[in-house]
């Protein structure tokens, strides 16, 4: 006797995980903190998140111009995106005026997506401050992880 999956025609099981997929998508009605790195909306100050605004494009400047900088792109309903948020309002706090600390939704600004190349949420990217990219990781990052990344592109 086959099993129930074995007996689903294969376009219904993909039809079935996009939907799963999409559902989990528009359940993003967790709300961050205010003042937090997720507030990185287009509203937010540059001085909230470390952040700078280009207004001829509306968006993000990553990396910030002369600066060491850590974009993590993420989605606030994403659970290691979740688990992230207070690891990078601490961050925050400590690399002020030292380092950039970027949050970029990538369910409210899926323009920027592209422009990052990300292939799984929570992504993180490192920049020197040359701007050029460094480091990139997938997934959940430990504080201490991306301390020390931080701490020697400060150093170079």
């Amino acid at each position: 006797m086959k099993t129930l999956a074995a007996r689903l025609p294969v376009s219904l099981v993909l039809a079935l995980m996009l939907t799963g997929t999409l559902f989990l998508a528009s359940c993003d009605s967790a709300e961050a903190p205010k003042g937090s790195v997720f507030e990185t909306e287009l509203a937010a100050s540059s001085q909230q998140t470390g952040a700078t605004e280009t207004a001829q494009k509306n968006d993000i400047q990553v990396p910030v111009p002369g600066m060491v900088t850590m974009v993590d792109l993420g989605a606030k309903s994403c659970i290691p995106c979740k688990m992230m948020t207070p690891i990078l309002e601490e961050l925050e706090k400590e690399y002020k005026d030292r380092a950039a600390i970027v949050f970029i939704d990538v369910w409210k600004r899926p323009d920027q997506t592209p422009l990052f190349g990300i292939r799984a949420i929570p992504t993180q990217i490192f920049y020197d401050k040359n701007g050029k990219e460094v480091r990139r990781h997938e997934g959940f990052m430990d504080k201490q992880s991306i301390s020390a990344i931080l701490e020697k592109l400060l150093k170079d």
